[in-house]
């Protein structure tokens, strides 16, 4: 018992500190001990915190395999808690491997019932997930609503947890539904509580990316100041748990501030960043990578490059819910004719109408 104990304090803290592929080895050696198989408990935290590191190492499929079998294993029932916290991963690792309706379905097979259970901060957790799910997809009338909800049953149960897990993902529903000031207020709060209460490295890193990015997109003026919070994220990205697809994110977030400021240099280095972290896995990600490379590259009058660079994205945009798609096909629409290549900017935009039914 003190053994694997500490083997599973090892693997723990290794994952904490960032060191993915190190917390996956010991996860690994730990669930090929016998000793772990009478011990339902420690087992359980085992599996779950090798399903976390291999999320962390971009290896999403594999993590959604192995969150199903632990929600699967009747002989070692779960409680409630660790069935939240199950879902929460498996509603996330859903998500960013594009599979939404599974997503979906995760996230209400607990909170989606007539019979939910009493708000708590697991709950909320969960359900700021399933948020960011009905936003990705381009539900945001189902999405304000919903929002409104969470806000107000993290209000009532006052915690930071909970506080800062419904204003997280409800700011950027505000910001897509035109309340971009509402959006900043929740994220500087967020913010506020999140540094006051500590917690997760991890999430404090990624809670500021998004804010970050929301002062990108909504203040001009403050851009340079969103490019150094993106950059000191980075840092705290890299020595915490956070996955691969955090730090590309990080990573695609910067190249677009970058552009806009005017260093198109700098842009495209991020953006490779992002496009060697996600190549093997492609997707909508590592589409948005070369989305914002090709733009940098336009801008640098390396058009050959930037061609190949759109070419990338446009292999990649299927997966993306059709709003996101439509502006994706729109941006590479500009991009060919700045390039002068017509047809291709003609075919993309024809493309960007199809995807909302014109």
């Amino acid at each position: 018992m003190d053994e694997i104990e500490v083997g599973l304090r090892f693997a723990r803290l290794a994952l904490e500190n960032g060191e993915a592929q190190e917390a996956r080895r010991r996860y690994t050696e730990l669930l090929t001990d016998t000793s772990l198989t009478g011990l339902a408990q420690l087992r359980q935290e085992a599996e779950y915190g090798c399903a976390l590191a291999t999320e962390a190492c971009g290896d999403r499929a594999e993590a959604i395999r192995l969150l199903k079998g632990l929600r699967a294993d009747t002989e070692r029932p779960m409680t409630v808690e660790w069935q939240v916290a199950v879902a929460v991963a498996l509603c996330r690792c859903h998500r960013d491997e594009g599979e939404l309706g599974e997503a979906v379905r995760v996230g209400e097979a607990l909170l989606g019932g007539t019979s939910r259970p009493a708000w708590t901060d697991a709950l909320i957790e969960l359900g700021s997930t399933l948020l960011s799910v009905y936003r990705t997809r381009g539900d945001l009338l189902r999405a304000r609503n919903f929002a409104s909800e969470l806000l107000s049953a993290a209000e009532l149960l006052g915690t930071p947890r909970a506080l800062v897990a419904a204003s997280w993902n409800a700011a950027f529903v505000a910001q897509e539904t035109g309340r971009g000031e509402e959006g900043m207020s929740l994220l500087e709060r967020a913010m506020a509580i999140q540094s006051e209460n500590g917690g997760d490295p991890r999430n404090l890193a990624r809670l500021r990316v998004a804010y970050a990015t929301m002062i990108v997109r909504t203040r001009a003026t403050d851009v340079e100041a969103g490019r150094d919070l993106l950059l000191r994220a980075l840092r705290e990205l890299g020595e915490s748990s956070a996955s691969v697809l955090d730090k590309a994110r990080c990573n695609i977030e910067l190249a677009r501030a970058e552009l806009a400021l005017g260093r198109p240099r700098e842009a495209v280095q991020h953006a490779r960043t992002a496009d060697d972290m996600l190549r093997e896995s492609k997707g909508e990600h590592w589409a948005d990578a070369n989305l914002v490379q090709g733009q940098a590259l336009l801008v640098l009058h390396e058009d050959e490059e930037a061609a190949a660079a759109l070419g990338n994205a446009s292999e990649s945009f299927d997966p993306a819910p059709m709003r996101r798609r439509a502006q994706n096909w729109m941006t590479v629409a500009e991009a060919y004719d700045r390039l002068h290549d017509h047809d291709q900017s003609i075919i993309a935009a024809q493309k960007a109408l199809a995807c909302v039914g014109l």
